[in-house]
């Protein structure tokens, strides 16, 4: 996945199953609100990933008697997750390795150097 555009995608599809299969009964709002997305987002998430067969959407009465749904993750969406959270965190170990390496560098740069025996 080359793009930062289908990178994000990646990661809001991997972020929204981790959330159903966690939460299965989640409403959008309080998924929305869960991962700092707008409602009309999630919907359009939700309905993508229910295109691809990757979630389920079960309607169900909650106690004030409207209708509501649980999404529930297929099997095909958690063999999905799986690869996505391996590519995940794939990309997150380069990340850290990287900032890591960064901070040694700056923390060298920090450190005291030696002094010439002319004090310069």
């Amino acid at each position: 996945m080359s793009s930062k555009a289908a990178q994000e995608r990646e990661d809001l599809t991997f972020r929204v199953l981790r959330s159903i299969e966690k939460k299965p009964h989640s409403s959008q709002r309080s998924l929305a609100v869960e991962l700092g997305m707008s409602l009309g987002a999630i919907n359009y998430t939700l309905k993508a990933l229910i295109e691809k067969g990757l979630v389920r959407a079960k309607n169900f009465k909650n106690s004030e008697n409207r209708a509501a749904y649980a999404y529930i993750m297929t099997p095909k969406g958690a063999q999905e997750k799986a690869m996505l959270t391996i590519r995940f965190l794939q990309r997150k170990m380069r990340e850290y390795e990287s900032l890591n390496a960064e901070i040694e560098e700056l923390s060298s740069d920090l450190a005291p150097k030696p002094r010439s025996d002319n004090g310069v």
